[in-house]
């Protein structure tokens, strides 16, 4: 990737901001727009259409208008398949048009963009496609006068709201399975990160999926977000965010149609580290790449560090080492490790939860600062804070920045406690020698997603989501294809002769 001069390449895309509704690019029905920003520079990046209520019914009513049709719903899954693997074909195809928007949009490293993003979102695409004609339904063990078909059917209308994070691939891990499933979409990309949604739906449209299948509105959630939600013909909305937006979702369903909704929200990952692990240099390098990796904004990132007292400083001497390359820089140097802050409300807030931090009592062990700041960007130094409690603020909300919360404990039991007293429960990890002490942690730890001696592993072909306050449903897997589909009972009696 090297050889590639990925600032010139930015200089010559061609971003487009307009929403696709129908399979046609449009302004929003007010002509509003608001500006999309480079997190790295502060500048303006491009004009995104800033579309409300009346944007919202007009895709709603465009995707109803498909599925009614059947022109997807009712297209042999062997058909949907095809066009889906064409799709990730042509995503494939313009991966590095695909990875500039990711990093233009949002501030990660490009590196991560080309080597991570894009092929896990292509996978994605790929995979559901492959999966949805290979899906079989059932037959009840009925008396022998009757025929009961249990068959999935696709629910109708999706929405997806998807976070600004990982742009692209969280959008797929909705559209992926809705769309494998014979649903029609309607995608809300988040406000500081719209650029790739807007790219993947017209790379829908070439790869042959009809108009009206995917539809991208770019907004704000109080417009555009709440407008999907409260709809009275969107049959389920998928979301990826906050635990208070995740709220606002269910109280829209309620207030709606009772679509059914999906969470995939906030998290608190405890990374526990027991006396024995023998693995100390590998959990060093997992543990700061568990929290500095895409600039902390990740939601199972392992912001919370348990440490056994007999090996925390060495291991915190290690990891303040290693925490140095780890250095804010330019996201479009294929050298960088960690970009751009997504914009300069969430810098404040990630500067705000540090100067908390430090008043409630925590010791600052490493960064602490704003970075790069004659840049224009919004760049945060790997930080790492020791003698935290889980009393204090830092230990109990979700920061979603690069910063660290260290905190000892002194038996398994402790740490047990330690981890599970969070209202999150998204991922959490253990490092151990010991298989019983992996196997009694790993099914107490209240998580959806529990790591033993790594951290972050996954694969399409695996669920992911949370407990508590963290959600409910799963992304990725066959699960997550059974979540865009309702069974129906057909029962057939037969006459006998």
């Amino acid at each position: 990737m090297s050889h590639k001069n990925w600032r010139d390449l930015a200089q010559s895309l061609k971003l487009e901001g307009r929403a696709l509704i129908g399979g046609e690019l449009r302004e929003s029905a007010t002509g509003e727009t608001f500006t999309s920003e480079n997190p790295a520079t502060g500048r303006p990046l491009a004009k995104i259409a800033s579309c409300g209520t009346e944007d919202v019914d007009r895709a709603v009513r465009s995707a109803r208008d498909v599925f009614e049709s059947g022109a997807w719903s009712r297209l042999a899954p062997t058909e949907r398949k095809k066009k889906l693997v064409r799709l990730a074909e042509l995503m494939q195809s313009h991966a590095d048009e695909l990875a500039l928007l990711e990093t233009l949009d949002m501030g990660k490293p490009i590196t991560d963009s080309v080597s991570v993003d894009i092929p896990l979102a292509t996978t994605c695409i790929a995979w559901n496609g492959e999966a949805i004609d290979k899906l079989y339904d059932e037959i009840a063990p009925t008396d022998p006068a009757v025929t009961a078909l249990i068959t999935r059917e696709p629910l109708g209308v999706v929405g997806a709201v998807v976070p600004w994070n990982f742009p692209l691939l969280m959008a797929c891990w909705k559209v992926g399975p809705a769309l494998a499933a014979g649903n029609s979409v309607v995608l809300k990309p988040a406000e500081q990160s719209p650029l790739s949604a807007i790219a993947l739906g017209r790379l829908a449209l070439e790869a042959g999926i009809p108009p009206g299948v995917l539809n991208v509105i770019p907004g704000f959630g109080e417009t555009a977000g709440k407008a999907l939600g409260l709809h009275h013909d969107v049959d389920a909305l998928a979301f990826t965010g906050s635990t208070e937006v995740g709220k606002y979702f269910l109280r829209y369903a309620a207030e709606s149609n009772m679509k059914r909704v999906t969470l995939e929200c906030g998290g608190k990952t405890p990374n526990i580290v027991m006396a024995d692990c023998e693995y100390l240099d590998e959990a060093v390098k997992a543990a700061a790449f568990g929290i500095f990796y895409n600039q902390g904004e990740v939601c199972n990132a392992g912001s919370r560090l348990l440490l056994h007292s007999s090996i925390k400083e060495e291991f915190l001497e290690k990891l303040a080492a290693f925490s140095a390359t780890f250095a804010p820089a330019d996201p479009l140097d294929p050298t960088t490790k960690m970009g751009a802050i997504v914009s300069r409300p969430q810098l404040e807030r990630v500067l705000r939860y540090i100067r908390v931090a430090q008043q409630e009592g925590a010791s600052l062990r490493v960064g602490g600062t704003q970075e790069r700041a004659d840049s224009g960007g919004y760049f945060v130094a790997p930080t790492i804070f020791d003698k935290v409690d889980s009393r204090m603020t830092i230990a109990r909300e979700e920061v979603f920045g690069p910063v660290l919360s260290t905190i000892s404990f002194d038996s398994e039991e402790e740490a047990i406690r330690i981890a599970n007293d969070t209202l999150y429960g998204l991922a959490a990890a253990v490092w151990t020698r010991n298989i019983d002490v992996a196997l009694r942690t790993s099914k107490r730890l209240r998580a959806g997603s529990v790591w033993v001696n790594c951290f972050d592993e996954g694969s399409i072909s695996v669920p992911f989501g949370g407990f508590k306050q963290s959600g409910f449903g799963r992304d990725k897997s066959l699960h997550a294809i059974k979540k865009y589909t309702d069974l129906k009972t057909t029962w057939i009696k037969i006459r006998q002769r």
